[in-house]
């Protein structure tokens, strides 16, 4: 289905899985801007996605800081006057599986900071642009890790994952989501949280098996959700994923 027309951000999409959900996106139509902390990576990217056909705009976004963040918000009620879909992707992982009793709470503190603040003050930023357009949607980029029904689970897949900071933020994350999507469930925006799974990034030094490809396959359905599609769910590209 083409979305010709549209407007997308896509936070921290210079590499990695932010990068190909960018790619998704602009290979169905839409206009993507390439939300980078760092300009010229930014730029490098856009650039990239260009040359295989993709509209990309550069945007310098750092979410952790307020004044990027509404220069951002700004620059795309200046140039576009609304926003049809807002990738929140941007995430960090600062820790390196000790145990949670001897996690630093500045570990937690850097974590939240991209992982939960982050995506608040992103998506308050741009929702009365997201509010603009006929149809808006809202994806966080969130994991199975975050998942509290698989966490818990000793027979699951995440026994041994003791990531306090990150796997707690996902969490969060998850409640942010329904929070939101509950608050705009009368309205045309729906919000969901997609799990992109263990995917080879920098954020895992390229450990994961699935390919940053893959893992951008939900996250671009999700944006691209129909009418009659889901809001406030959690959702992987072979379905649901338990809370």
């Amino acid at each position: 289905m083409s979305e010709t027309g549209k407007v997308a951000l896509v936070t921290g999409a210079n590499k990695g899985i932010g990068y190909e959900i960018a790619r998704g996106l602009g290979e169905t139509g839409v206009t993507v801007l390439v939300g980078a902390r760092d300009t010229e990576r930014g730029v490098a990217a856009a650039e990239k996605l260009a040359a295989e056909g993709v509209t990309a705009v550069p945007i310098q976004l750092d979410v952790t800081d307020p004044l990027s963040v509404t220069a951002a918000a700004a620059r795309v009620e200046r140039e576009y006057g609304r926003l049809d879909i807002l990738v929140n992707n941007a995430g960090v992982l600062v820790e390196r599986g000790q145990r949670p009793s001897r996690t630093p709470l500045q570990m937690l503190e850097r974590t939240y900071a991209t992982n939960v603040y982050g995506v608040v003050a992103v998506t308050n930023a741009l929702l009365p642009l997201l509010r603009q357009a006929p149809a808006g949607r809202i994806v966080n980029l969130s994991s199975g890790l975050g998942s509290m029904a698989l966490t818990s689970d000793p027979d699951g897949p995440f026994p041994g994952a003791w990531l306090l900071a990150y796997n707690s933020s996902k969490s969060a994350l998850n409640s942010i989501t329904v929070t939101y999507a509950n608050e705009l469930r009368d309205t045309p925006i729906k919000v969901n949280a997609a799990d992109p799974g263990y995917c080879a990034t920098d954020l895992n030094g390229h450990a994961g098996p699935r390919t940053p490809a893959q893992g951008a396959v939900a996250a671009v359905r999700l944006a691209t959700l129909p009418q009659d599609g889901p809001t406030g769910g959690f959702f992987d590209d072979a379905g649901t994923v338990p809370w």
